[in-house]
């Protein structure tokens, strides 16, 4: 069964940020989950703080890619900290997040990575941030649709091995992609979680050595985000299931927002 979604377009005015929907497009089934592009509604009519106005991303352009971090996997992007703070700061909002989407990886089920579609986003951006890396971390530390159950563990290191420089080799394509892509915009990373399973160390080691080998910022959510993935009674107040790792609720949004809200207007 496909599933239809607005595609937006934004109008930028001396005022506001205008969306209108275009034309109507299907994309995507349950076994390839769509992504969406869309842009901030903003409410002309609520007055504006002198504070907000004099924000460095008051009006701005966000672009916004990854994962289901991003598209919020079974939850509204309304209730993403990424949308909120695009509606506190009037900004015009472009999401690009994938369900089960890689940086490096194409999958067959989920699609190509980030790096073979990055040219699909809007080139006109003031902010263009990443969420990303938890899907990669999965396959790192296991063959997608490969039972490594009967593998020795000289088997499994040497796969992980050449996964983790892989990743390596094409994170760093997508950085140097996305810096000639958007010369002037301020490009940041957030990293994934502090996810306690196999792959997501050796991920978030390789992918912060990428990063700041070519001076781009990132917030390291797996050390400084507040997000307590580990523990039971955590997950199920601010995530949006029990067992989930990766998808914040509503609250857990909120409680993330602040932090995140910081980091951007620090670049």
């Amino acid at each position: 069964m496909t599933r239809t979604v607005l595609r937006f377009v934004s109008l930028l005015t001396a005022s506001s940020v205008v969306c209108l929907p275009s034309v109507a497009q299907s994309v995507g089934t349950e076994a390839e989950p769509h992504y969406l592009n869309a842009c901030t509604p903003v409410d002309t009519t609520t007055a504006v703080s002198d504070w907000v106005r004099q924000s460095p991303l008051y009006g701005k352009t966000m672009v916004i890619v990854g994962d289901s971090y991003v598209r919020n996997h079974r939850g509204r992007i309304e209730d993403t900290w990424h949308w909120r703070v695009a509606q506190k700061y009037h900004m015009s909002y472009y999401n690009y997040g994938r369900n089960g989407n890689c940086v490096a990886f194409d999958r067959k089920n989920w699609g190509i990575s980030m790096l073979h579609r990055f040219s699909e986003m809007k080139k006109d951006a003031d902010y263009v941030v990443i969420v990303a890396g938890h899907n990669d971390a999965s396959l790192i530390a296991a063959a997608e649709d490969v039972d490594t159950a009967t593998w020795n563990p000289d088997r499994k290191k040497a796969y992980s091995d050449s996964m983790l420089q892989l990743f390596e080799e094409n994170v760093t394509a997508f950085v140097d992609s996305l810096i000639a892509r958007y010369p002037s915009a301020r490009i940041c990373w957030f990293t994934p979680w502090n996810v306690p399973r196999p792959g997501f160390r050796e991920m978030h080691s390789v992918l912060t050595r990428v990063l700041e080998s070519r001076a781009i910022p990132y917030f390291d959510a797996a050390h400084h985000s507040g997000i307590y993935v580990w523990d039971p009674a955590f997950r199920r107040r601010y995530f949006q299931g029990p067992n989930d790792t990766a998808h914040l609720n509503p609250h857990g949004h909120q409680l993330f927002q602040n932090k995140a809200e910081s980091f951007l207007l620090s670049l």
